[in-house]
C-alpha cells in the first residue's frame, strides 16, 4: 500500500506481499510480462541473512506466480556471475535463475554488477581503474563482467527486455545492458 502512486504511467500496480505470492497471484494476468525487481536494498556481504529472508522468497515466489499465471515473459534483475565477493547474494540470484529455467518460462535475466545513479555515484571513482583493467588480458574479462552500468543504461535495458521479449532464457550481462540489449 502506498506504492501505487509511484508506478509509471501505463503500469497497473498489483498490491500484495512480495514474499507471499498467494497475495498477488490472482492479479497477474495471463500473457503479461512479469518484471521481478524485489530485493534487499544496497546489497553487501553483510546482508546474507536478508538475501535469504527477502530476495530468495520474493524471487522463487514470483517464478511460481508467473508460471501459474501463464505470463508471456519474465524479466529478472539478477547480478553479474561469477564474482569474487557477494557469494550469498549470487547464490540466491543463481537459485532463482535456475528456478526460472526449470519453470520453462521465457525470460530475460539482467546481470549488472553495480548501477551508478542518484545516490550511488561513488563508484564512478572506480571508472579509471576499470578502464585500466580492461587493457590487460589477464583482467579484461573480469573488468568487463563486473563493470559499472548507469541508471539510464539499466532503464533502457529493462524497457527493451519488456518491449522485445524473446523465447527461451536470454542473459544480458554488463556489456549487453550497456547497449540496452541491442
Amino acid at each position: 500500500p502506498g506504492a501505487q502512486p509511484r508506478a509509471p504511467r501505463g503500469c497497473r500496480p498489483v498490491p500484495g506481499d512480495a514474499l507471499r505470492p498467494e497475495t498477488y497471484l490472482r492479479s497477474v494476468p495471463a500473457g503479461c510480462v512479469f518484471v521481478q525487481l524485489v530485493g534487499t536494498p544496497h546489497p553487501s556481504p553483510l546482508k546474507a541473512a536478508s538475501f535469504q529472508a527477502v530476495d530468495r522468497p520474493a524471487g522463487l515466489g514470483s517464478v511460481r506466480a508467473a508460471q501459474a499465471a501463464g505470463v508471456s515473459h519474465f524479466v529478472y534483475l539478477s547480478v553479474a556471475q561469477p564474482a569474487p565477493i557477494m557469494r550469498a547474494y549470487i547464490e540466491v540470484r543463481a537459485e532463482v535463475e535456475s528456478a526460472i529455467a526449470a519453470a520453462g518460462l521465457s525470460a530475460t535475466l539482467l546481470r549488472p554488477w553495480y548501477v551508478v545513479g542518484p545516490g550511488h555515484r561513488w563508484a564512478m571513482a572506480l571508472a579509471p581503474f576499470y578502464a585500466l583493467m580492461e587493457l590487460f588480458p589477464p583482467t579484461r574479462e573480469g573488468a568487463r563482467r563486473l563493470g559499472l552500468v548507469s541508471h539510464g543504461q539499466m532503464q533502457f535495458a529493462l524497457l527493451n527486455a519488456i518491449e522485445h521479449p524473446a523465447p527461451g532464457v536470454r542473459v544480458w550481462d554488463v556489456a549487453k545492458i550497456r547497449t540496452g540489449g541491442i
